[in-house]
Parts: structure tokens; sequence; C-alpha cells
């Protein structure tokens, strides 16, 4: 692969505001620019290698489904024309083009949406465990795979690097957010699931559950960070979908099947990753990435 794999940006011009699991964030005063890298984390961890046209990926695929629901609810999108950027960052054009968002600074609220669909990863096992996921009393006798009458909203705590996301209950996330915004983040993530799964679904892939977020931008809730990505959502091909065990995925669970068939222990250091894998995953983004929306990257 002749892609040029980036890992970190140092952009010493600009005011680096934080790096997080994937994304490089830079403050340029009225907006953040966000940058999607190539690493990749898996159980929370960030491997040591990335993927070849990950950042890419995830940020077509972000513009695409912010364009989708902006019916729904507003984004944080401001372009992602480099040459609309201001004109400090035109020296790292390069870098930027294709992986690169100028987004509004919004406050983040402190929760991670998560909407399911089916019954699948932390959800089946603490179903397993309790019959529940997040304190949601579930039915009986349900497998691994199977689809929800409804799909249910899961909240989780926002971890810092190096801690794990923790499913929540309602209850607590109400604590963290108060009710009313609650509520509201709750009955959008639902909604813009909806609209998104039936969509995917049209195009042979089964959007099986997502993470999004949220913040305050001018007193207004708006959509944040990505949106519907092979990082943020698990996508089965529809043509292999059955329901009671573990299904083929377009998305980063090549990588946490890798990690668990080696019984990683889910802390640090990061393990190497096999070229196949490495190879392989990159494929699975691009692939999801035309199936979804007819774009090719090369």
């Amino acid at each position: 692969m002749s892609e040029k794999v980036i890992l970190e940006t140092h952009f010493p011009n600009l005011k680096l505001f934080k790096r997080g699991k994937v994304r490089d964030i830079y403050d340029l005063g009225e907006y953040y620019l966000m940058i999607s890298t190539d690493r990749i984390s898996a159980f929370d961890v960030i491997m040591n290698e990335g993927i070849p046209y990950k950042g890419k990926v995830l940020t077509k695929i972000s513009k695409f489904w912010f364009n989708l629901v902006d019916d729904i609810i507003p984004n944080h999108l401001v372009t992602m024309n480099v040459d609309d950027y201001p004109p400090i960052c035109r020296e790292y054009k390069e870098e930027l083009t294709g992986r690169s968002m100028l987004v509004k600074k919004a406050e983040l609220i402190p929760i991670e949406c998560i909407v399911r669909g089916y019954i699948s990863g932390s959800g089946w096992k603490d179903y397993k465990k309790s019959g529940q996921i997040c304190g949601i009393d579930l039915p009986e006798g349900m497998v691994e795979s199977e689809k929800f009458e409804k799909p249910i909203f899961t909240p989780s705590t926002k971890a810092d690097i190096g801690d794990h996301d923790e499913n929540i209950s309602p209850g607590k996330a109400i604590e963290i957010v108060g009710e009313d915004v609650y509520n509201k983040i709750k009955n959008a993530a639902l909604d813009i699931y909806e609209k998104a799964y039936n969509y995917a679904y049209q195009k042979g892939i089964i959007l099986a559950d997502t993470k999004m977020e949220f913040g305050y931008y001018n007193g207004e809730i708006i959509l944040i960070d990505e949106l519907l990505s092979p990082d943020s959502s698990r996508f089965w091909p529809l043509d292999d979908y059955e329901k009671g065990r573990a299904q083929a995925s377009f998305d980063k669970q090549y990588v946490r099947d890798y990690l668990i068939s080696i019984d990683f222990n889910k802390q640090p250091p990061a393990p190497t990753l096999p070229k196949d894998v490495i190879e392989n995953t990159s494929k699975k983004y691009k692939d999801a990435l035309y199936q979804l929306t007819g774009e090719k990257i090369n």
C-alpha cells in the first residue's frame, strides 16, 4: 500500500487542543480543526500501527451521514474544503486534505449515546450476566446478534484515554446531564439510528449499533465528533446475517477479533498487529464507504 499512514499530526504553527484515540484537534480561535488520523483503538487501547486510508474513510463517511440526517438535528461541520480553512492552515494542505473538518466549537455533553438495534458486543455480555443492558430489562432467551423488537438507547460514560467507557443506567445518565437534555439526545439518537438503519439496509448493510456524541453550541444541542463510521458503529453484511452467532463485519471488529484470539488483556501496551490484519481492516473500511456511499478511495 502506497498510502501514507498518519499516526499523529505535528503542525507547529497551529495550537494543539487535544489528541483523542483517533483525532487530533487544533484550536483555530473561532473554530476547531478536527483531523482523523489512521490510529486505531480497540478495547480503549490505541494500537501501535495505523490502518491505511482509515482517517479518510472516517471523514468522508461522517460527512455523508451528517448531510443525510441534518433534518433531524444540526451538526458541527462547517467545511471540509481546505481552501476555505483559515490561511494559517494552508501550508499543511497535503496532510489535511480528505481527513479533516473545520467544526464549530461545541461544549461536549459528557455521555456517549449508544443505540442498539441488535444484541452484540458489551451488550451481549451484560445480557448474559444479568438479562439487562444498562439496567434495561430485556426478553428472556435472546441469542447473540438477535434484533430487538425496537432499538434501545444505552448511554455510557465518556472515558479518558486509557480508561474504559462504562455502560450506565438511564437514571445515572439523567443525573449527569439532566432529564431534559437526556430526553433530547435520546430522541435525536434514536431518530438518527432509524433513518440511517433504513438507508444502510437498502444498501445491503445492517447497522447493528452505533455511538454518537452531542454538544452545546450557542445554547442549542448539536451533533458532534464523528457519525455512523466503522469506528463508532457495527456494520454487518445483510446477505451473511444469521442470528445466534457473531457476525462478519465492515468495522474494527476484525481487529477486536484478532486481539481476542491472542488473549489480549485489554490493557496497554498494545501488541503488534500482523500485516494481514492491517490490510484486511483497511479493505473493510474502504468497502463500507463504497457500499454505503458509492465513493471509492484509492
